[in-house]
């Protein structure tokens, strides 16, 4: 039994690995995010588990901690700018799966297709 191998499989390979490290990383910033939003909102003692959190959580928060207001009760902080940051990582996620997804192979057939789909959107 032949194996017949699409010369395009080989430009898709890196290209699925590359999707999928950039997921893996949002999903790890995502987590550590959330732990530092839960923990501000509960009122965690920063000792410990909750102070490590907070040293890995604060450079991925920095840039956004001074954005909006947190407000604090009894303790208890909701970081707005935590759940902004947590946004901004997903639509940058997002834009370089695309940004990958240009260079994923197609072929004649398909582009064209897809240019018809583009033009129907556009002309709607």
């Amino acid at each position: 039994m032949s194996t017949i191998v699409n010369s395009d499989s080989k430009n898709v390979k890196p290209i699925y690995k590359g999707t999928q490290i950039v997921w893996y990383i949002l999903y790890l910033i995502e987590i550590i995010l959330m732990f530092r939003l839960i923990l501000k909102l509960i009122g965690a003692n920063p000792a410990g588990f909750t102070n490590f959190v907070y040293s890995i959580s604060y450079p991925l928060a920095l840039p956004f901690l001074y954005v909006v207001h947190s407000p604090e009760v009894l303790g208890s902080v909701f970081e707005w700018t935590t759940l902004l940051a947590m946004l901004v990582y997903w639509v940058v996620a997002v834009a370089i799966v695309k940004l990958f997804l240009i260079g994923k192979p197609v072929s004649n057939v398909e582009a064209e297709v897809k240019l018809e789909q583009q033009d129907e959107k556009v002309n709607s």
